[in-house]
């Protein structure tokens, strides 16, 4: 059963309901704002389920906040369309159109995973693009992703988190006697350039998680003493 264990820290059952919950209504409201214009079926784009995941399911991600969702996911809309109209190959189109957006995403601090998938849908096509053309990043993939962070700050501020978030300032008391050197915050940044890996974790609330480690590890060691 080890298998099926949270992936995430702090992940539970209730969490889990909880997200459940705020992506089905989220869900469900922005595609109803898509009757507000025309439109045979539910004006909502496919990739927008994966931002209601990032939203709902891991508010503190840096990925998740509403920048990333709102900007990158109409950046990445906007790369699409210009590729698809200056590369007429159709494969090559869609992997220039999800490199090209997180490069464009990446300089503009507004990586979101799901832009890459907007940006191959404004690539590959279809009926939402034909339909809307040059409109297309702002409908429906700006309304949609507007109305996604409007529901998920509503729905975060009802239940209590914290989005967008922000971490939480903590004074801890330190080792004592200077027993041991506390963490700083150079000390930190050296740590992740040494890993040469990326977290699913904002700067901030690592420093603050390293914080409460160094607070846990004076008590303990103020036990034993």
């Amino acid at each position: 059963m080890k298998l099926f264990s949270p992936i995430l820290a702090g992940a539970t059952i209730s969490e889990r309901l909880i997200a459940c919950a705020g992506a089905f209504v989220a869900i469900a409201l922005t595609a109803a704002a898509g009757l507000l214009f025309p439109a045979p079926s539910p004006l909502v784009v496919a990739p927008i389920g994966a931002s209601a995941v990032l939203i709902f399911a891991v508010p503190t991600s840096p990925l998740a906040q509403p920048w990333p969702v709102i900007g990158g996911n109409v950046i990445s809309a906007c790369v699409g369309l210009c590729v698809a109209w200056a590369v007429p190959d159709v494969t090559l189109a869609a992997a220039l159109a999800v490199a090209l957006a997180i490069a464009v995403m990446s300089v503009t601090r507004s990586l979101h995973p799901p832009g890459g998938a907007v940006a191959l849908t404004a690539a590959l096509g279809g009926s939402a693009v034909a339909k809307w053309g040059s409109l297309f990043p702002l409908i429906p993939v700006g309304l949609n992703s507007l109305a996604l962070v409007a529901l998920g700050v509503a729905f975060h501020a009802l239940s209590r988190r914290s989005y967008p978030h922000r971490a939480a300032r903590t004074e801890l008391n330190r080792l004592p006697n200077g027993s041991a050197q506390p963490f700083s915050a150079a000390d930190i940044d050296e740590a992740l350039a040494q890993m040469g890996e990326t977290f699913d974790i904002a700067r901030d609330d690592l420093d603050r998680l390293l914080q409460y480690a160094e607070a846990n590890a004076a008590r303990r060691q103020a036990r034993t003493s």
